[in-house]
């Protein structure tokens, strides 16, 4: 995620000198012309950044951070699942900024929904340049509430992989249905994906769409009526789905 964003940075136009990337292991060839050390000891004194993105592993913050504490003017923006504000506040300080935010791997592809929470040491200027950064690879969205930073993660964080999945069972019923294996798959990967657009492109509700595909009494209804089955239907699924991805991300803040 951290090269999903930082390549839409240099898409849109922010100046390369302007950006300094801690990654051991080396960019990657397209990111080449950002400037790059293998860990925060090694970060030139005269660099002052106004903003450092945490692009790490959850399990790995709580090493990592503390080598930025001296970043007192920096704002923090972090895209690590679960971590709470205090989590950040607890190594860098009560006046540290920081702001959390859940971006999604569409981001990849500039097709990106991110939601932000601040902490209130955050200011406006502060605000409006994470936004900035964030619109690069798609939506940005502010809340207040940081308790629902789990359902954000639940719905969207993790959704590209509910519907990545759609895809795959879909491919799968094909195959057993007596297509062949690449038909199947071509079939499932375009209609997901043409429905995909259709939503982002039409002003209609996914109701109105579904209706819309729905004929009374014909094969898109039969198949629905399994769909949507009160007792074994994709909407209890989908809500012990993502009741199940809260309370992991509750864990996770722990």
């Amino acid at each position: 995620m951290g090269q999903a964003l930082l390549g839409g940075w240099l898409e849109q136009g922010f100046a390369a000198d302007d950006i300094l990337a801690v990654e051991p292991s080396g960019l990657p060839p397209h990111l080449d012309a950002v400037a790059a050390v293998p860990d925060a000891a090694q970060i030139p004194a005269a660099f002052k950044p106004d903003l450092i993105l945490l692009a790490v592993k959850p399990q790995m913050l709580g090493a990592v951070l503390p080598a930025y504490a001296g970043f007192s003017d920096a704002v923090f923006l972090s895209i690590a699942a679960g971590k709470p504000l205090r989590f950040f506040k607890n190594i860098l300080g009560d006046k540290a900024a920081i702001v959390r935010a859940m971006p999604n791997t569409p981001a990849a592809i500039r097709k990106g929904i991110t939601v932000c929470c601040a902490s209130d040491t955050v200011s406006a200027k502060a605000r409006a340049l994470c936004t900035s950064l964030l619109e690069a690879v798609g939506q940005v969205e502010w809340i207040d509430d940081e308790a629902l930073m789990d359902a954000v993660t639940a719905v969207s964080g993790s959704g590209p992989a509910y519907v990545f999945l759609l895809a795959e069972v879909m491919a799968a019923a094909g195959i057993r249905a007596g297509l062949p294996e690449p038909l199947a798959a071509k079939l499932a990967r375009a209609t997901v994906s043409g429905a995909g657009a259709l939503l982002d492109k039409s002003p209609d509700s996914p109701t109105q769409l579904r209706s819309n595909v729905t004929s009374p009494g014909g094969t898109t209804a039969a198949a629905l009526e399994i769909l949507m089955n009160e007792t074994r239907g994709i909407f209890d699924l989908m809500r012990e789905a993502v009741a199940a991805a809260i309370k992991r991300g509750q864990e996770l803040a722990k």
